[in-house]
C-alpha cells in the first residue's frame, strides 16, 4: 500500500526550503546552505579575489599616489643625509698636510770622489768624458744631484781653469747634466774666490766673488757648498751671494746654499731686522759619524746613529756618513742615510766600493764584481722607494726605543735601533742590528702600531714578502725597512 504523506507523494519529504514546486528550494538541484539574510532581509554579498583591472583602479587612487610619493621624497631625502654627513665626515677629519718641497729637499745627492778632476790616475779627461757617458745611468739609479768636490784648490780661480784647459770638461759636464735631468752642486770649501778674505773684505774683493758666483751660476751650476769654517760663512756675505742666487733662481729651479757643518756648534744665520726671519743656508749637511783616524767599532756607530735619532732639529738637514765605519756596516749606512727625514748625500766610494783610489774606508781589494752590483740594487730599490712613498719624503720621524740603554756597559752588544717614518696611515719601520748577534724586538714595542708588515728592502737583498714583527729577528750588521699594515689589508 502506498505511503502517501499529505500532497507530497512517494519518496518526497517536505522541510524548511523544500517544496514540490519549481521554486527555489523545491529542486534536490538546489544548494543546501542558504546565505543567511541580513537586518533588511537581504542576502550578504559573497567575497571573492579581485580582478586585475580592479586591482588597477584601486591602486591608481589618491590615496595610493599619495603614499608612494611621499616614501620616494623620504628615500631621497635619507641619502642626502647620508652623503652629506659622509662628506662633513671626510672634510672635518683631521689629515696631514704635504709642505710643499723644492727640487733639493725631495733628490738624492751624489758626491763624487775628490780625484776626479785632478789629473791623477784614473782621473783626467778620460774620467770626466767617462763621467758624461754614466750621467743616464746614475739618473735611472734615482740621484737627482751631483756634488762636485775637488774641482778647486784653495787659491784657484777661474782665469787658471782657462789656462789650464780643464774649463771644457766642466762646461761640457754641466751640459751633459743639464741633457739628463741631473743638477750640480759645486763643492768650494776653502776657495778663497768664492768669499771674501778674513784680513781684507775690501770692495774688490766682494767684486770678485760676484763675478766668479755670476760665472758658474751662468754655467747651470745649480748651488754651491762651503764649510763653515769658511769665511764667506757670515750673515753679510751669505747676504751677498742671497742676492746673486735670486737673480739667477726661477720659480722651478731654485738655487741653492749648503753648509757643511764641521764643528759641533752651528750658527744657523738668519736675515735679522724682518717680521719674517728667514734662513740664509737652505741645507745643512751633517755627518753621521764623527771624524776618526780610525774606523769606530760597532758600538761607537751605534752610539753615534742613537744621538742623532734622539736630536730635535729645527733646519733641512742632508746627511752623509762623514766618519770612518767598518766595511761591514757600509750598507746599514746606506739604508740609514736613505731613510732618514732630510736629503741623502751619497759618496762614490760608497756606492762603488774599492774603487774611489782615495783611501777610503770602503776600499776593499776583496770586494768583488757580485758585492758591487748587490750594494748598487740595495741603493736602487731604496732611492725609487723613497720617490713614490710620501712617508719617506713628507713623513713624520719617531725614534722607537726598543731597548733600554741607559744601563749599558760599553763593552755590551749594541743595541737594536728603529725609527718609524709615517705619514696618515702609512707607516715605515726602519731596524738598525749593528751588533755581532742576531737581535729581535722587545716583546713590548709599540703596542699600537701593528705587528704584520712586508719587507720593501734590506741590506742583503734577500727579505721578501709578509713578515710578522713578533716573530722577526735581525741578523748582524743587517738593517731592513718594512711597510706596517693592518692584518688583513694589502695597501
Amino acid at each position: 500500500m502506498p505511503l502517501n504523506v499529505g500532497d507530497t507523494g512517494y519518496g518526497s519529504v517536505a522541510g524548511q526550503g523544500l517544496s514540490s514546486s519549481g521554486a527555489a528550494g523545491s529542486s534536490e538541484t538546489d544548494a543546501l546552505l542558504v546565505p543567511e539574510l541580513g537586518e533588511e532581509g537581504e542576502r550578504e554579498q559573497e567575497w571573492r579575489p579581485m580582478s586585475k583591472e580592479e586591482l588597477e583602479e584601486s591602486a591608481g587612487g589618491p590615496a595610493w599616489r599619495r603614499l608612494r610619493c611621499y616614501l620616494v621624497v623620504l628615500f631621497w631625502l635619507a641619502w642626502f643625509a647620508m652623503l652629506a654627513t659622509a662628506v662633513a665626515i671626510i672634510v672635518t677629519s683631521p689629515r696631514p698636510v704635504a709642505t710643499p718641497l723644492t727640487w733639493w729637499q725631495k733628490s738624492v745627492f751624489f758626491q763624487l770622489q775628490h780625484n776626479l778632476f785632478t789629473g791623477t790616475p784614473p782621473a783626467g779627461s778620460g774620467a770626466v768624458g767617462a763621467l758624461c757617458d754614466h750621467l743616464a745611468y746614475l739618473k735611472s739609479l734615482g740621484i737627482s744631484a751631483l756634488i762636485l768636490s775637488g774641482l778647486f784648490g784653495p787659491s784657484n780661480a777661474t782665469e787658471s781653469w782657462e789656462r789650464s784647459g780643464t774649463l771644457p770638461q766642466v762646461q761640457h759636464l754641466l751640459s751633459k747634466s743639464d741633457k739628463v735631468g741631473l743638477k750640480v752642486v759645486l763643492d768650494v770649501c776653502d776657495v778663497q774666490p768664492f768669499g771674501a778674505r778674513e784680513d781684507v773684505e775690501t770692495k774688490e774683493a766682494w767684486d770678485a766673488t760676484q763675478h766668479t758666483l755670476r760665472f758658474w751660476l751662468g754655467q747651470g751650476v745649480a748651488g754651491f757648498l762651503m764649510c763653515d769654517t769658511d769665511a764667506a760663512y757670515t750673515e753679510k756675505s751669505l747676504m751677498l751671494w742671497r742676492g746673486v742666487l735670486e737673480e739667477f733662481s726661477r720659480e722651478d729651479e731654485e738655487r741653492i746654499v749648503v753648509v757643511k757643518q764641521t764643528r759641533e756648534l752651528l750658527p744657523l744665520l738668519r736675515v735679522s731686522g724682518q717680521q719674517l726671519n728667514v734662513t740664509l743656508v737652505d741645507v745643512v749637511l751633517r755627518s753621521v759619524l764623527p771624524a776618526s783616524p780610525r774606523p769606530l767599532s760597532a758600538r761607537q756607530v751605534t752610539d753615534a746613529i742613537e744621538t742623532h735619532l734622539q736630536t730635535p732639529e729645527d733646519t733641512w738637514l742632508g746627511w752623509m756618513v762623514g766618519g770612518k765605519a767598518p766595511s761591514d756596516l757600509r750598507r746599514l749606512l746606506l739604508v740609514l742615510l736613505m731613510t732618514l727625514p732630510g736629503t741623502p748625500v751619497v759618496k762614490y766610494d760608497q756606492l762603488y766600493p774599492g774603487q774611489g783610489g782615495n783611501g777610503s774606508q770602503y776600499s776593499d781589494s776583496t770586494y768583488n764584481f757580485k758585492s758591487r752590483h748587490s750594494t748598487v740594487a740595495l741603493f736602487s730599490s731604496l732611492s725609487h722607494n723613497r720617490a713614490r712613498e710620501e712617508a719617506l719624503v713628507f713623513g713624520n720621524f719617531t725614534f722607537l726605543p726598543f731597548n733600554v740603554t741607559s744601563n749599558m756597559s760599553s763593552s755590551s752588544p749594541p743595541p737594536l735601533l728603529a725609527f718609524l717614518r709615517s705619514w696618515g696611515c702609512v707607516h715605515f719601520l726602519v731596524l738598525l742590528n749593528a751588533g755581532p748577534e742576531p737581535q729581535g724586538l722587545d716583546p713590548n714595542w709599540a703596542p699600537r702600531l701593528p705587528e704584520a708588515g712586508v719587507f720593501v728592502a734590506s741590506t742583503a737583498m734577500d727579505r721578501l714578502g709578509a713578515v710578522n714583527l713578533g716573530t722577526l729577528a735581525l741578523r748582524p750588521r743587517e738593517a731592513a725597512v718594512v711597510k706596517l699594515f693592518e692584518p688583513g689589508s694589502y695597501s
